[in-house]
């Protein structure tokens, strides 16, 4: 049963993230318009990093502004006459613009949801402040991982601190999952970074760590330069790599949830899932410095379908996981 007061909330996520809103949906109520919440009030975070308009100095005062709105310490009518001045036809311009009612919204969810909520959503805001200041270059491995705590490593505490909020037995196991959490959030920035490098690198932003690409004689333009292909793809590699390391945390993540949960489950398959069968297109695919990889909508209904059938079965989750793993051996995959 939908909550009318979260419609229009419902219908923001959507436009903003069809692919999450999938995850979200099929979730019992509270947790549905907790994490539906939770979501918008990142994606305002997500549209003050991102705006290619505005400068860095604005960007990084916006987050800081939108930080102490969320703490108490500035009106949210400072944020939102901030950024009257943006476009609302961007869905995300258009969630920032309507944050008052989606911080009204949490505030009638139960007070341990926003206690848990509102910190980790401040937190990254702080973050990304901290790296637009720094600058649109990662020098190392460490550098990155630093960064996509952020954008993402702090999503998965948030999730599993709501999980818990609402399973006992998670509860109990919370120890044991928040270092999983953590490598889960950097599995799936890692291949966003992955499927994103090319459009990062038009807006100016190059996340592959220097000491990757130097590695093999590259330079942050030399990168993305069809001459370079061969050594190129040697550092797209790397990166999947890297994602790969982190994704193989998500199963051991999926496993510790008891299947009677099996709508928890699902939320948490279908971005570990969609995260495992991109890296597969993009491995030894050199067109990802090109374009944009993505999975076909038909390989999408598949992995629900399929995870909706068997996923109540670990053992199933970890033979799966193999079989979405296995390289594209380099054949496109764009659409």
């Amino acid at each position: 049963m939908k909550n009318p007061n979260f419609t229009h909330l419902y219908e923001m996520q959507r436009q903003v993230s069809r692919t999450f809103a999938l995850s979200v949906e099929q979730l019992p109520q509270i947790l549905r318009d907790t994490l539906t919440v939770s979501y918008l009030l990142f994606r305002v975070s997500d549209c003050l990093e991102d705006h290619e308009a505005m400068s860095v100095a604005r960007k990084a005062q916006l987050l800081r502004l939108w930080a102490h709105v969320l703490d108490g310490k500035e009106p949210l009518k400072s944020l939102t006459d901030s950024i009257a001045d943006l476009n609302p036809s961007d869905p995300e311009v258009y969630v920032a613009q309507h944050a008052g009612e989606i911080i009204e919204q949490l505030y009638q969810l139960p007070t341990e949801i926003h206690e848990i909520v509102t910190p980790h959503v401040i937190e990254t805001s702080l973050g990304m402040a901290r790296w637009q200041e720094h600058g649109p270059y990662v020098e190392d491995e460490e550098e990155l991982d630093d960064y996509m705590y952020y954008v993402a490593g702090k999503v998965g505490y948030l999730l599993t601190d709501v999980f818990a909020w609402y399973v006992p037995v998670i509860r109990e196991r919370k120890a044991q999952l928040m270092p999983w959490a953590r490598e889960f959030g950097l599995a799936l920035q890692t291949v966003n970074v992955i499927r994103g490098m090319r459009k990062d690198y038009e807006r100016g932003w190059v996340f592959v760590p220097r000491t990757f690409y130097r590695s093999f004689g590259l330079t942050r333009d030399g990168l993305f330069d069809p001459v370079n292909a061969e050594q190129a793809l040697k550092v797209v590699n790397m990166m999947a790599d890297k994602a790969e390391r982190h994704l193989q945390h998500g199963v051991h993540y999926i496993n510790a949830f008891p299947r009677r949960y099996h709508s928890i489950r699902l939320a948490c398959m279908w971005p570990l899932f969609f995260a495992v069968k991109t890296l597969a297109l993009s491995r030894n695919n050199v067109n990802v410095l090109s374009t944009e990889s993505k999975m076909s909508r038909r390989q999408v209904i598949k992995i629900i379908r399929d995870t909706k059938l068997f996923g109540w079965s670990n053992q199933w989750l970890s033979l799966y996981y193999k079989s979405l793993a296995q390289p594209a051996n380099g054949l496109p995959a764009y659409g």
